[in-house]
């Protein structure tokens, strides 16, 4: 009798037990979503108690620029009128390192912020040196002869004097370090000193010189702290709300962020936009395939066809032009009026025309598309790749001798990748917290859930098991047999069921 009642007690604990479990499952299932929210709502805002508020104030994420160069090989061929031949150098690859200063919060959830960048050489995972020589076109040279172009000729004639008595020609062979980070030039030096105000560019001449140890302006963003909607969006660049280098408003927007944070919860429909002070414009990259980066899921934002489509290909791009061939951006108006073009390497998606203008190129996806993996539930990326190419336009200018009989093309002068991937102690401190924990308390809610159901089974079966031993007592057999003993539970549950007292045996 004794084991019967204690079968009751576990049989009933095991169904409290599994209500339990199959209650609490129930609420993980409603509640664990909006749980898992607003954790990622406080842990994503630019706020010192969030987790990725280091992260964004100094991005351990390691980065790397990668620079090819655009090497000449028929220099003097080019000046008779032929068609440039260049080859690829590279890559030259230097480590980047970002640190956020001056960092003030505002009364309008916004926080501002000048953001710090240096540069340091990698031997190891470069193809090359610094010391290494590369041709490539004189920028100042033929920038000035552009500029000349409808200028008096007198004026002309003495700009070839000028650039004669100096020693400058149309192409120039100088070390990487030179071109990169700065060299000294007599033509320049004299504009500063004479005409202090008419060249923004200070110092030495190099493509990266204003890049290394300085800021790209000073960023106002929104925190996400009182108002989530627009977490991460630029408020203003340099206390502007839009620039004024294009002839549209449109493009004279500073849309998205400032291009290291989205915000959360993204879809297949959301975009990636974000304001670059390098190319003086806001770009939109679009969903391109859902996938995985060391385990952790992600989304792929890539380039869409049209970024630096010209305005008859992409009427919104109008206000980027005057425009060329479709799929490279005139940049002049914002790099002191030098006919440079933005684009993407080798002239990937752009109008064929232009690589077929120069021997050397062969643009591809795989090695020139540009992609971000951001992880959709925080809008944090996980592995990027930026890839640009800056080009300049050149061609012969009566009365400027240097330039000969330069034909008219847009001649690639480097492409660079900025790359980087979240790894280390930084990616499993990401995977544990927000992928690896969110994960568990998913599959743990339907456990729970699957386990109650189970153990509110027990007592359901213990009592069809019971219950039918009783019901065969009630309708006695005509095969009597007195040799079977009757279940010691049976008179026990028979009076509970009944209600009545058990009667004592003799």
């Amino acid at each position: 009798m004794g084991g019967c009642a204690r079968a009751r007690w576990a049989t009933a604990a095991l169904g409290f037990l599994g209500l339990l479990c199959a209650v609490l499952g129930a609420v993980m299932i409603i509640s664990v979503p909006s749980i898992i929210r607003q954790q990622v709502y406080k842990n994503v805002r630019i706020d010192p108690s969030s987790l990725s508020f280091n992260m964004w104030k100094e991005i351990p994420i390691p980065f790397y620029l990668s620079i090819y160069f655009f090497d000449i090989v028929n220099s003097q061929e080019i000046l008779r009128g032929q068609k440039p031949q260049v080859r690829e150098r590279g890559p030259y690859v230097y480590r980047e390192y970002r640190r956020k200063t001056n960092i003030t919060f505002n009364d309008n959830d916004t926080v501002s912020f000048l953001e710090y960048r240096t540069f340091e050489f990698q031997p190891d995972k470069s193809s090359g040196l610094e010391s290494d020589y590369i041709i490539m076109p004189n920028i100042l040279v033929l920038s000035a002869a552009m500029l000349m172009e409808n200028k008096p000729m007198s004026l002309k004639v003495f700009l070839t004097l000028a650039f004669t008595t100096f020693g400058q020609h149309a192409f120039m062979n100088r070390t990487v370090g030179e071109i990169m980070w700065g060299y000294d030039d007599p033509i320049l030096n004299i504009i500063h000193k004479y005409f202090p105000d008419k060249f923004p560019m200070k110092g030495k001449f190099g493509l990266f010189a204003e890049l290394n140890n300085s800021n790209s302006g000073l960023f106002t963003v929104f925190t996400g702290i009182s108002n989530f909607s627009r977490i991460h969006l630029v408020d203003k660049w340099n206390g502007l709300s839009k620039v004024s280098f294009w002839h549209s408003d449109q493009c004279n927007m500073i849309n998205g962020t400032s291009g290291q944070l989205w915000a959360p919860f993204m879809t297949p429909q959301s975009s990636l936009e974000f304001y670059s002070p390098e190319a003086c414009r806001s770009m939109k990259l679009i969903y391109k395939e859902a996938g995985e980066f060391e385990g952790i899921p992600t989304f792929r934002f890539k380039a869409p066809d049209t970024l630096f489509a010209n305005g008859s290909v992409y009427p919104p791009n109008e206000g980027f032009c005057p425009c060329r061939e479709s799929g490279i951006q005139n940049v002049s108006t914002c790099r002191f009026n030098a006919p440079l073009f933005l684009s993407h390497p080798h002239f990937y998606n752009a109008d064929p025309v232009l690589a077929e203008a120069v021997f050397g190129l062969h643009p591809n996806e795989k090695d020139h598309s540009l992609f971000l993996d951001i992880h959709p539930v925080t809008g944090i990326p996980m592995n990027c790749s930026v890839k640009l190419q800056l080009s300049l336009y050149i061609k012969a200018v009566k009365g400027i001798g240097q330039t000969r009989n330069i034909q008219p093309v847009v001649l690639p002068l480097v492409w660079f990748e900025e790359r980087g991937a979240m790894e280390g102690e930084t990616l499993q401190k990401f995977y544990t917290q927000l992928v690896l924990m969110p994960k568990l308390l998913h599959y743990a809610q339907y456990v729970l859930l699957a386990l109650g159901c189970l153990l509110l089974l027990v007592p359901v079966v213990y009592q069809i098991r019971t219950q039918g031993p009783r019901e065969a007592k009630s309708q006695p057999s005509s095969a009597a047999q007195p040799d079977r003993l009757p279940s010691p539970c049976t008179p026990l549950l028979q009076d509970s069921l009944s209600g009545q007292p058990a009667s004592p045996k003799v």
